[in-house]
């Protein structure tokens, strides 16, 4: 058996634990493969594509190849420790430090050099749905249709190539500084308790719940000043947590005897504790990039979310025009008509209505708009609105029927205010109403018409024009939204073509931020999971010695079904709730509501990771079992 053969056999031998890797490495590579396909896409070279997209996917990119190599790097180390004591006996049969050396890097060369040709098949295979999804998430005009992306194979098979490469070199390198006795005593822990200090412990609490607490406080502008503080807090905090705090909280379990002595507890808690502080660094490392990773995605849905919807709440007609003050009645009707004859053009059916907006002086010297009810009415008919009827010397407060332009504030300046009518006599307001006609204006009065016409002359007047679309036709209404910017620009207001603009500029970051997030979270997955199955040896001799002296297998499924999920959710439910705060802190950085949202974003991360947690389970347990029963 040559050398070469000898290297081969052991990845073959060792494939429980390079499996992960394996699968994991060639996850990475499709992903960027994926991405390569995109950046060279021939549609990306027309004018009509998203001008975003190219340049976002080379940002994707480089994101992921840097992220690539930190994270089979980590994976490498990984390998090795649990390898240890492996290399340890081969050179005390006569191995040289060179020839181990060697080893390990033939057998990553190798991993990675079928990680890749496996990534780059895997991504041609899925290709095809990816380009129709991002068809639809990208707002592109063209057909991003399929292509053998030759240049695409190139890039990505050079530069994983030349990454595996690297990281063989370097890892190879490492083992130079190993004794003989470290590599022999390399998997050997000790059995003794963990240590942990409680003032560590209680830092660790106070940093956490100090940080979350001047996250949730902060208000406005006051978030961007404390984000820096926070997030050092918070990190310091959450890697005592898993180093000090948790090791604290699983010894005091275990001093209670109500808790420790219950039916297999004490199976349960005998090394959990040594358990999570050697796994201290790597859980921080997942709840970090996992914490990341939500914050990313459900920042950008919440973003999108933030200005599509202020759109539509600002604006529920289809089209509405407003003339500059200087333009003449002349010049307003011909733009009236261009727009007209551009709705004919796309054949599109709009109900058309114009109100004068007319500003009178409050009792406090400053203007304010007052509406006719009549007026108010026939733009509220547009919208399937609530018509308002106010009686003599009555004015109703229309705010809007939202909180992004926070018209509460607006209403309540209103409402200690009034108008005068030219006898003297004061328009009393009475009421407030949640509207979403002329929403734009942000707060103003609707009176009837007979009052109306007490008010005396206007300070300043504008036109406003409304078209409301009776049939949806959302390709034609977005055509002639860009006819009319490009025509009328500044005077036209297009609710869905402002939308369509919105998601073209969203479109590709969600879209990438979605990848790039997928990656960290499988990546933090695979950590986990490389931990779990380097001490599986360990664990299959524990109970196996267990079992004899009266362990059932329902029992033992039980104990490592208990123990696996604590070590696999413990930095998921911190990235949750880091997650969490962090997207409730951008909530009120906004004064908008994310909980959808963020509902959204987390709850499927979530049930990602418990199918992936269910499926670890049945490997990690079918292994354990099969050695002992």
């Amino acid at each position: 058996m040559t050398f070469r053969q000898f290297a081969f056999n052991n990845v073959v031998r060792n494939k429980r634990l390079y499996i992960a890797y394996f699968l994991s490495s060639m996850f990475t590579v499709m992903v960027f493969f994926t991405f390569a396909i995109f950046a060279f896409h021939p549609a990306f070279s027309e004018e009509s594509v998203n001008k975003y997209a190219p340049f976002g996917m080379a940002v994707a990119g480089g994101i992921i190849y840097v992220f690539s190599f930190f994270f089979i790097l980590y994976s490498m180390s990984s390998f090795l420790q649990s390898r240890k004591k492996e290399f340890g006996l081969l050179i005390s049969l006569g191995a040289s430090s060179k020839q181990i050396r060697l080893m390990v890097f033939l057998e990553n060369s190798l991993i990675g050099f079928f990680a890749t040709i496996g990534g780059i098949l895997a991504g041609l295979v899925f290709a095809k749905f990816i380009l129709l999804i991002a068809e639809n998430v990208l707002i592109i005009n063209e057909s991003l249709h399929f292509y053998f992306p030759a240049f695409a194979i190139i890039v990505t098979f050079g530069s994983f190539i030349f990454l595996f490469l690297c990281i063989s070199v370097f890892v190879s390198i490492i083992l130079r500084t190993n004794k003989l006795t470290d590599l022999i005593k390399g998997d050997k822990k000790s059995k003794g308790e963990p240590k942990s200090s409680v003032i560590l412990s209680l830092f660790a609490a106070l940093l956490l719940i100090g940080g979350y607490g001047t996250a949730l406080y902060a208000k406005g502008e006051t978030v961007i000043f404390v984000m820096i503080p926070v997030l050092i807090v918070i990190t310091l905090g959450t890697y005592i947590l898993f180093t000090q705090l948790s090791v604290y909280i699983i010894r005091r379990l275990k001093n209670k005897r109500s808790i420790f002595w219950r039916k297999t507890n004490m199976l349960l808690f005998a090394d959990l504790s040594f358990r999570m502080k050697d796994n201290a660094r790597t859980f921080f490392m997942v709840a970090i990039i996992s914490t990341v990773a939500f914050s990313a995605i459900g920042a950008l849905y919440g973003f999108q979310s933030y200005s599509t919807k202020g759109v539509k709440q600002l604006n529920p007609y289809t089209y509405k025009y407003a003339p500059f003050r200087d333009d003449s009645e002349q010049m307003i009707e011909k733009d009236i008509n261009r727009i007209n004859a551009i709705l004919d053009e796309e054949k599109i059916n709009a109900k058309m209505e114009a109100i004068d907006l007319t500003y009178f002086n409050r009792t406090e010297d400053s203007e304010v708009f007052i509406a006719r009810a009549s007026d108010y009415n026939r733009l509220a008919a547009l919208i399937e609105e609530k018509e308002l009827h106010p009686g003599e010397n009555e004015a109703i407060i229309i705010e809007q029927n939202d909180a992004l332009a926070q018209g509460s504030k607006v209403s309540e300046v209103l409402m200690a205010s009034s108008v005068q009518r030219i006898d003297g006599q004061k328009v009393q307001p009475s009421q407030v109403v949640k509207s979403q006609v002329l929403a734009d204006m942000m707060g103003y009065y609707v009176v009837n018409d007979k009052t109306y016409d007490q008010l005396g002359p206007a300070v300043n007047t504008d036109r406003s024009v409304v078209w409301k679309a009776e049939v949806r036709q959302e390709n034609q209404v977005i055509e002639a939204g860009e006819k009319l910017a490009e025509q009328l620009p500044f005077k036209v207001n297009s609710v869905d073509y402002t939308i369509y603009e919105i998601n073209k500029v969203f479109g590709p970051m969600l879209f990438i931020g979605l990848f790039i997030g997928i990656v960290f979270f499988v990546s933090a997955g695979s950590f986990l999971y490389f931990r779990l199955f380097i001490d599986i040896d360990e664990e299959k001799r524990k109970f196996r010695s267990i079992a004899k002296i009266g362990l059932t297998q329902s029992e033992l499924k039980k104990v490592v079904s208990r123990q696996i999920a604590i070590l696999f959710f413990s930095p998921i439910v911190i990235a949750l709730l880091h997650g969490a705060v962090a997207l409730t802190a951008l909530s009120r950085l906004f004064d908008y509501n994310l909980l959808v949202e963020s509902t959204l974003v987390l709850g499927s991360f979530a049930i990602i990771q418990i199918v992936y947690f269910l499926v670890v389970r049945f490997v990690y347990v079918k292994q354990v079992i099969r050695m002992i029963f």
